[in-house]
């Protein structure tokens, strides 16, 4: 993992040859992109695409998101505005499988640069319950656990997926995040040209602190009591395959979904056998199901956020800043030293 963190994924490297960029229009006489002198306008679908155009674009580079702070990002459709607003941008930064009316409207639009997110990383497959264990649910996604749970994604209303079924939440992996933010890095300069130095300066920059960031989390769960949590939607399967936990979601891969009665069962079973100590909810989604199943089994209630945007309510006030709340309340649910 330490070695591969520094260099761009061949995904990556692939996708951005693909973008076609050598060919790019530009949308404005005053954008960057067409030697204007002005600023590269970039639209981004929610907040973490939003980040990394910002930590990469600096001073040059004027960021619209689509998803407004607090709203929830799976279901979000896009205004008439909107549109209008896309399709006067230089480039479009989404990730593809998470909000499917930003990719029908990207893919229908004429913005010259499109950076799909989900090309630059790899995405694996995550339901109700992910681990460390990629292989093993490679092999038969249907398969039952130690404690007899079947993970058969169609049995939680696992809507919000990749079009592969794959994981979309690749930004809670700070290696997979910053993988994509290499990516990025590299459209951008071949977007806009005549900022390319700052561009590889400032994806630099972010790479380091992302690599710092996983060596926080590498470390800080290094030496824990136990490996399991329990979180409101599968959002955590990245991070959980990246560190060695298990992940056991409530609502699957969609937030909004209702989990059955055998799933709270279940759940309830798990927390019993592997000694959770915690239920995550998050700021964006209600938590009534998260605190109705701790209040049924004695369990505490922790937020782990999603970093689907940020609200007041967030535990910071940036990705960086949110991760690391993040990795406070895992080290405490999970009994590290």
């Amino acid at each position: 993992m330490n070695v591969r963190r520094h260099y761009i994924s061949t995904a990556a490297l692939a996708a951005v040859a693909a973008l076609g960029l050598g060919t790019l229009t530009a949308c404005s006489s005053d954008s960057a992109a067409a030697g204007g002198g002005g600023t590269f306008d970039v639209v981004a679908s929610f907040y973490p695409m939003a980040f990394l155009a910002e930590q990469i674009g600096g001073e040059h580079v004027s960021v619209t998101s689509l998803t407004e702070p607090g709203q929830e990002p799976h279901d979000l459709e896009i205004s008439a505005r909107q549109t209008a607003r896309l399709e006067e941008s230089d480039a479009a930064l989404y990730l593809k499988g998470l909000q499917p009316s930003v990719d029908e409207a990207i893919g229908q639009s004429p913005v010259a640069v499109k950076i799909d997110a989900a090309t630059l990383t790899s995405l694996e497959g995550h339901g109700a319950e992910a681990d460390g264990h990629e292989e093993e649910h490679a092999e038969d996604e249907h398969a039952e656990d130690e404690h007899g749970h079947e993970h058969a994604e169609e049995e939680h209303g696992h809507e919000h997926e990749h079009e592969d079924g794959k994981d979309p939440h690749v930004w809670l992996d700070p290696v997979k995040y910053a993988e994509v933010a290499e990516g990025v890095g590299k459209a951008f300069e071949k977007a806009d040209p005549d900022h390319a130095a700052d561009y590889r300066k400032n994806t630099a920059a972010l790479v380091g602190r992302l690599n710092d960031l996983d060596e926080k989390f590498e470390t800080g769960l290094a030496d824990r009591k136990n490996s399991v949590f329990i979180t409101t939607h599968a959002a955590f399967g990245h991070l959980a395959e990246r560190y060695g936990l298990t992940q056991e979601a409530i609502s699957g891969l969609d937030p909004e979904s209702e989990p059955s009665g055998a799933r709270v069962k279940e759940l309830q079973e798990t927390a019993k056998a592997d000694g959770v100590t915690t239920v995550f909810y998050e700021t964006l989604v209600s938590d009534k199901t998260a605190k109705t199943l701790a209040r049924d089994t004695g369990l505490r209630t922790d937020v782990l956020d999603p970093l689907e945007g940020i609200t007041d309510a967030s535990r910071g006030d940036d990705y960086f800043q949110v991760m690391e709340a993040n990795l406070k309340a895992l080290r405490t649910a999970l009994g590290a030293k």
